[in-house]
């Protein structure tokens, strides 16, 4: 079976806010992050899997603050955990000062499932863990599936 690093398919986006970003309070509209963090996180999967992926959850995602207009968004994302045909990637999102000094703003782990042609979900590449973080984060993703796992079939 094929395997790939974490850092191979790791990926970074920066968002300038726009005022058609903006809600009725004039912040960022949370619902056009979760769009960019839903992006990165395709793109890793994608990359990783080297296929077509969707969305099959999204888990933990925490607003710690809020974003105004004109502020640089920058979101990274990156796989924490693979499973069979599943794949967890972490998205974190921070505002960056002029000066680069990057605050965060948001956090969440969404699990894509890759696809074949015929859109039925297929194996993925296994995943090189090359730091101790990385191990870290691992552990930790497969105590988050499982707690996926539980909430399904407690019907969550």
């Amino acid at each position: 079976m094929e395997s790939r690093t974490v850092e191979e398919s790791r990926v970074e986006t920066a968002h300038i806010v726009r005022v058609g970003h903006l809600n009725g309070a004039g912040r960022l509209f949370g619902g056009m992050l979760m769009q960019w963090l839903d992006e990165v996180a395709g793109v890793v999967a994608k990359r990783h899997s080297r296929s077509n992926v969707i969305t099959a959850s999204v888990d933990n995602l925490q607003f710690l603050q809020g974003a105004c207009q004109e502020d640089l968004i920058v979101i990274i994302g990156r796989l924490t955990y693979v499973g069979n045909t599943s794949m967890e990637v972490r998205t974190d999102a921070y505002v960056e000062s002029r000066e680069g000094i990057r605050r965060p703003i948001n956090r969440a782990y969404f699990t894509m499932v890759a696809l074949d042609e015929e859109g039925h979900s297929k194996r993925v590449p296994r995943l090189i863990l090359e730091t101790e973080v990385q191990r870290a984060e691992w552990e930790a993703g497969e105590k988050r599936r499982e707690m996926r796992i539980r909430r399904r079939k407690e019907g969550f």
